[in-house]
């Protein structure tokens, strides 16, 4: 809603799972940095708090340069501003500076280590790194005092689901369930979790729920596709995915996993003419893949993988939580 290094060429169940949880939903909760945990110190009468102030709006308009010289000037008056410091790190979170953002709320954590939403804040951080181990004790320390927020059990799921742990991910994505039965990548995630732990009969009522949920559209045949093609279900995946591709044939990522399906099958021809698609689509639209260019695929080679589609995490079908921007504090 890790410290393991992101390698740099990913087998395809794991690129796909990438894509899978990756476009961005962005949702509307505000860093609420002046709660009791955090108040700037009155140790100077009302500037530091005037300065602090005038940087949270500047952070609400989006003007990133400005609440970011805000927040600094704020500690130069006081030092140990932990509310400062979280404001640096949203604002870094913001414009994508993960590594000053993760430092900036580190500090923050070091100076009030009691206020949970710096952990809130790191673990979307870390998640936005893609390191999801780091990620998961953050969301845990948060759900310890806070047990029943959404947001940090969806992305502590999530980060489960990401590094293979599937019992953890069912742990602690089932007391969701009842609140996310309209969430498409929620029931993805929960179906695949359910069908490695060969509970079948859980994956077939999750998938039953990701149709109603989804409809008859492309994007949700992509999903159950996918879904399929993770748990080597390779016919239904392929009625799936060739259902997508019909549907909306400039489908990010459809032509790509239906390529992969075909690859798996030895459908070699098929394979990379889908791979070659999924070029064409990538490259008609703006931001959907970084690395197109780089594509070295040929049907001369067949079996070696498209490695340009490791794809970019901010940019595949949503995570809800992914990144929020800014995390609630408390």
């Amino acid at each position: 809603m890790i410290t393991l290094p992101m390698r740099a060429q990913l087998s395809h169940r794991e690129r796909g799972r990438r894509e899978m949880l990756s476009r961005p939903r962005l949702i509307s909760f505000l860093v609420l940095l002046a709660t009791p945990g955090l108040r700037t110190e009155p140790s100077r009468p009302q500037e530091p708090n005037t300065l602090f102030e005038e940087a949270q709006r500047a952070l609400a308009a989006g003007d990133y340069a400005s609440a970011e010289k805000g927040f600094r000037e704020v500690l130069k008056l006081e030092p140990r501003s932990a509310a400062a410091y979280s404001g640096l790190g949203v604002v870094y979170l913001r414009t994508e500076k993960i590594d000053s953002a993760i430092k900036a709320f580190e500090t923050a954590k070091k100076i009030a280590p009691q206020v949970v939403g710096i952990d809130l804040n790191l673990g979307l951080a870390f998640y936005e790194q893609q390191n999801f181990r780091r990620a998961i004790p953050h969301f845990g320390r948060v759900l310890e005092v806070r047990p029943q927020d959404v947001q940090p059990r969806y992305l502590k799921g999530m980060c489960h689901f990401m590094l293979d742990e599937y019992q953890a991910t069912v742990q602690t994505l089932e007391p969701l369930l009842a609140k996310e039965q309209n969430d498409l990548d929620f029931l993805f995630v929960l179906g695949i979790a359910y069908g490695k732990l060969k509970r079948t009969e859980q994956s077939s009522r999750t998938f039953a729920q990701l149709v109603r949920a989804g409809g008859d559209t492309p994007h949700m045949h992509l999903l159950l596709g996918k879904a399929y093609l993770d748990l080597y279900a390779n016919q239904k995946a392929r009625a799936e995915l060739e259902r997508a591709v019909a549907g909306d044939p400039k489908l990010p990522y459809a032509h790509y996993n239906l390529g992969v399906l075909y690859q798996r099958l030895g459908m070699l021809e098929k394979a990379a003419a889908q791979f070659d698609q999924e070029i064409v689509v990538s490259l008609e639209s703006p931001g959907a893949t970084k690395t197109g260019a780089s594509f070295t695929w040929t049907r001369a080679t067949p079996r070696t993988p498209p490695e340009c589609f490791a794809k970019p995490w901010q940019l595949i079908p949503r995570c809800r939580y992914r990144w929020a921007g800014s995390a609630r504090s408390a």
